[in-house]
């Protein structure tokens, strides 16, 4: 009798949030007549009467009205009467997404009668563990952003079961958007997050420097040796004071940076089972010329920091004339005089870089998941995905948004901002390093000898595969 009773209030449950769900979402619209009785009750294997009472239920909260001889009926919003769910939705602080979304959040509700929007802006220190918290302490959100470097913190945490895998029927990979952004945010095989901008590592460049420096357009560089070359014919000391007043380029050490040149040397940090293989040949040369960009050849400026932005700072001020970057950051020149532009990286052995984006995930436990699903729906249509291609350098996941020319705005975005699509099939996310994000941590810490110059490439490596691969010793 009681297994009985659990089946049954879970099929009542089930259909109340379904059907509530489908209202609120707009999946039934206004004045649109919803299944006759006799379907729901054999679709979800309840009663007449039951069904009955949800229907009584929806009435009285003003969803639906009952029509004598004909059924039952969604009944619009009036006077702001009717009833509005709030989708909780988080979002972390340094984002520069944050003014698109409440543009994007005024759109959907104004398109939604029955959906209101809560943003809460979350410190990006600790953004996850504080998530984590909200979720098990039942405070929602409802859905939140996460970057993929977020997504694998999750991962690391063993708490992917704190979301609701949902992928949009709207954004599929082959054709309304690229099937690599979909490898940032997968579980045991399967993309269980809704991809919704991304960003592959290039080269940002300052076109007046150059032209300064004598280098013409079109601009490329073919590889490592062309890369420096370029770098030294912009490095000047201006006004003879044994003091460089600009650098060719600006290295940095964050693990969202340097792994580049890794990958384009065939080198790696750890094999497919997690053991750390950095020690080989093709990284250790990497790191080698990233030091001697600074120490050798000082084309970049003597300062080991991992920052994903001080690069991109010193850029603004025009001391550097290239950068590694991400379409992310380039929202960082928004508004400045500056005149730049964007270029593929260089090769070396190989074709290499880094592909890193941001997804919206679900919690399992909100208690409006077909509202908060129409919500991520929303997000990766073509409305609201125009508004970051209009609003900033980011790209957005729908295919053709990201693509569209028209919406090209000189005063925000590069001139060779397509350049991305020639990027796309040789770009790697972090994951394809095979390292946990706690292990990339330790590797970043490891290495800060080396990039002060004070220990070798080859020294650095030696110990930190033997640090991350020793096994803890087993106490009987």
């Amino acid at each position: 009798m009681l297994r009985r009773k659990d089946d049954f209030t879970v099929r009542y449950q089930r259909f109340k949030d379904d059907l509530r769900g489908e209202i609120l979402s707009g999946t039934i619209k206004p004045d649109e007549f919803i299944l006759p009785e006799n379907t729901l009750s054999e679709k979800y294997e309840l009663s007449r009467v039951s069904v009955r009472k949800v229907l009584a239920e929806l009435v009285e909260e003003g969803l639906i009205e009952k029509i004598s001889g004909k059924g039952n009926r969604v009944i619009a919003p009036q006077n702001g009467l009717a009833v509005k769910e709030t989708i909780k939705l988080a979002w972390f602080s340094s984002s520069y997404e944050i003014d698109i979304v409440r543009e994007i959040i005024k759109k959907y509700e104004a398109s939604q009668p029955f959906a209101n929007v809560e943003l809460t802006i979350i410190s990006e220190a600790g953004y996850i563990d504080t998530l984590v918290h909200m979720i098990e302490s039942g405070e929602g959100p409802d859905v939140f952003m996460v970057s993929d470097s977020q997504y694998r913190q999750l991962l690391d945490i063993n708490k992917t079961e704190l979301l609701h895998p949902y992928l949009s029927d709207h954004l599929n990979p082959e054709t309304d958007s690229y099937p690599q952004i979909f490898d940032l945010f997968k579980y045991d095989g399967e993309t269980i997050m809704t991809p919704f901008l991304f960003s592959p590592v290039v080269i940002c460049y300052n076109e007046a420097l150059f032209e300064k420096a004598g280098i013409k357009e079109p601009f490329s560089i073919a590889n490592w040796q062309e890369l420096l070359e370029t770098a030294k014919q912009c490095t000047m000391d201006q006004d003879g004071d044994n003091r460089i007043d600009h650098f060719g380029f600006c290295f940095s050490s964050s693990q969202h940076r340097w792994p580049v040149f890794m990958l384009q040397n065939e080198g790696s940090m750890a094999a497919e089972d997690g053991s750390c293989t950095i020690n080989n040949p093709g990284t250790i040369e990497a790191l080698q010329f990233c030091l001697d960009l600074m120490y050798k050849d000082q084309v970049s400026p003597i300062y080991s920091h991992g920052s994903e932005f001080l690069a991109e700072t010193i850029f603004v001020k025009e001391r550097v004339a290239m950068i590694l970057t991400t379409y992310y950051f380039m929202n960082e020149f928004r508004g400045s005089s500056i005149r730049w532009n964007v270029s593929a990286v260089p090769k070396q052995r190989t074709e290499g870089t880094l592909l890193l984006g941001g997804g919206l995930g679900i919690n399992k436990h909100s208690n409006r998941i077909k509202l908060v699903q129409s919500f991520v729906d929303y997000m990766v249509r073509e409305e609201a995905q125009t508004l970051i291609k209009q609003m900033g350098c980011t790209i957005p996941a729908r295919k053709q948004v990201a693509e569209n020319d028209e919406l090209l705005n000189p005063q925000i975005h590069p001139k060779d901002y397509n350049i991305f699509k020639e990027i796309l099939p040789y770009a790697k996310p972090l994951v394809d390093l095979h390292l946990s994000i706690s292990q990339m941590e330790r590797i970043r810490d490891e290495m800060q000898l080396m990039w002060m110059n004070i220990e070798s490439p080859e020294d650095a490596c030696e110990r930190i595969a033997e640090l991350i691969n020793e096994k803890p010793a087993i106490h009987s």
